[in-house]
């Protein structure tokens, strides 16, 4: 991961833990998609998202989705791990888990820069 792109996956994934403590869970697992986008290729972020939003769905008493993260967990780690990705989709149980969605322009450079070619459209 390279440094800009591990500096923006961090800073939402605080984002992301400052909002869920402070009960907005809405906001807080919209930082989470976004670093889910950010950090997919990666086995590690990818399955860190993956846990948060577990927790979102457990604090919200929301089971299926509880159980939705816990698969996305496995499989997102294996696709990490092999590169292949939906890409932009945000890893929320509201979202089909392979569905690729498109990516912001601003995110999309930064995973550009850190991806091979062919790793994330043109």
């Amino acid at each position: 991961m390279t440094p800009e792109l591990k500096s923006a996956f961090h800073a939402e994934m605080a984002a992301a833990r400052h909002d869920i403590l402070a009960g907005r869970l809405d906001s807080g697992m919209r930082h989470l998609g976004t670093a889910h986008v950010l950090g997919q290729y990666h086995v590690l972020p990818h399955c860190w998202t993956h846990w948060m939003m577990l927790r979102v769905a457990y604090k919200r008493r929301r089971y299926a989705d509880v159980c939705g993260q816990a698969v996305r967990i496995i499989l997102g780690a294996f696709g990490s791990l092999i590169g292949i990705v939906p890409r932009g989709n945000t890893g929320g149980s509201d979202v089909g888990m392979f569905k690729s969605m498109p990516i912001d322009p601003g995110l999309k450079a930064l995973i550009k820069r850190d991806r091979r070619p062919g790793q994330i459209d043109e």
